[in-house]
């Protein structure tokens, strides 16, 4: 049988661990697609880094477009990144009738409703498991393996870098920056970090992945995302006393007023399985009606573990590739016009725990002007702690726990402790995620 010819754009740290595992697992790759995968050309402006990591067979070009236009090329896999020329080379290749795999997982969550689209048009699929947690088939098991499931909510540690950032605080003691620092000398964070510690990466991810879980239209711009620069090894270590841990979460929920879409720090139960992911390890928690809670772990990033996932998509299309398009998998698991319009809830109507600090002054009556405040606000305090002051300081920290509430009432009840003249610092506000149901 004819072998599949792929058209490979940008061979760096992902393009290059897809050329190799292509090339090395090449013979088993084939046995379980039906035929062989072979890279026939690849673009990428380093021609001399294409050349050396290509055999000769291989056409190089630094001219993307000669790949997406080729008649010759089957599949067109993107690993250049970016949301301009990427998505501009993506429309075309589909305009000329191939299919897609990419690993960019901000280009479809900014644009993934026209690019889904177009591919819908032209017959063709776009396949993007390597978008979301590198190496962990998540992808797959939201849009096959959980299909019988309504499912309830999906909660995720899907940025390595701000989970290893989050583990060294809690584990050396050390401060945000000397872990950042130390992240980007090991690898693990770009000079400009902010996609990681501003959790803009998380949201790019946990957008795809609410499309999938609840068929609903790509919807970035609706995310509430918060980042890990704020937090502090004290509350890490407050956490931890209080039998938590704290991880940068992505979250989706089906709820009665739609869904929930958001990404910030959060508090687990340590008792939890995804409280103990660690370094720059990934996992996602899947709720399901009937098969309840599934775990899904590895490695969300790096040139090999990210490959699996490209090459994963490579053997899915090339099964696929000649199916009535009506009898594929749908991009978004559901038909594309069934898409439901259930609308993304604002952040002020979630309700979850919290988890507050604050410092104030160290006198009688305090505790009471602040707890009578949360009452006002139908807050309920679950746990209040005063640590103690210092020998040389007339201030304390108070840290409260609460039950579930309404994030408006708690944003109104903050205000309001703030103002008052015994509170002397901001009140620190950390949510709270059991994960239990």
């Amino acid at each position: 049988m004819k072998p599949i010819h792929i058209g490979l754009l940008g061979v760096g740290t992902v393009g290059g661990g897809t050329y190799t595992v292509l090339k090395r697992n090449q013979e088993e790759i084939a046995r379980r697609a039906g035929r062989k995968i072979i890279v026939k050309m690849i673009a990428d402006k380093d021609m001399d880094k294409a050349l050396s990591l290509a055999d000769s067979d291989v056409t190089i070009t630094t001219d993307a477009h000669e790949i997406t236009k080729n008649s010759d090329i089957d599949i067109v896999v993107e690993l250049i990144g970016g949301q301009t020329i990427a998505r501009d080379l993506i429309l075309e290749a589909i305009a000329h009738g191939k299919h897609v795999v990419t690993a960019n997982k901000a280009l479809l969550a900014n644009h993934g409703t026209e690019i889904f689209a177009a591919a819908r048009a032209k017959g063709v699929i776009v396949a993007f498991e390597a978008a979301v947690a590198g190496g962990i088939p998540i992808i797959k098991a939201l849009r096959e393996g959980l299909t019988a499931n309504r499912i309830t909510w999906i909660a995720g540690i899907i940025n390595g870098t701000a989970n290893f950032i989050l583990s060294e605080m809690r584990e050396k003691g050390l401060s945000f920056e000397q872990v950042l620092a130390q992240a980007q000398k090991l690898g693990y964070a770009e000079a400009d970090p902010t996609y990681d510690i501003e959790g803009i990466d998380a949201a790019h991810k946990i957008t795809l992945m609410s499309a999938i879980a609840f068929g609903i239209p790509v919807q970035f711009s609706k995310v509430y995302t918060e980042g890990i620069t704020q937090l502090t090894g004290e509350d890490i270590r407050y956490a931890e006393e209080l039998g938590y841990r704290i991880k940068l979460l992505g979250i989706t929920k089906r709820v009665e007023k739609g869904i929930e879409l958001r990404v910030h720090p959060t508090l687990i139960p340590m008792r939890r399985l995804i409280a103990n992911v660690e370094g720059v390890m990934n996992a996602v928690v899947v709720r399901g009606d009937a098969v309840g809670a599934t775990l899904y772990y590895g490695a969300g990033a790096g040139a090999e573990p990210t490959a699996s996932s490209v090459i994963a998509d490579l053997v899915d299309v090339t099964r696929m590739q000649n199916a009535d398009p009506m009898h594929r998998v749908p991009i978004l698991s559901f038909q594309p016009d069934l898409l439901s319009d259930t609308p993304i809830i604002s952040m002020e109507e979630v309700e979850t725990s919290y988890y507050l600090r604050m410092q104030v002054i160290d006198k009688p009556g305090v505790m009471a002007e602040i707890t009578h405040i949360v009452a006002d606000h139908n807050i309920s305090i679950s746990a209040l702690i005063q640590k103690e002051a210092s020998s040389d300081s007339d201030r304390v920290s108070i840290i409260m726990l609460t039950h579930l509430t309404v994030e408006r009432n708690i944003n109104a009840a903050i205000v309001q402790i703030e103002s008052l003249s015994v509170v002397m610092s901001k009140v620190i506000r950390i949510r709270i995620e059991e994960l239990n149901n």
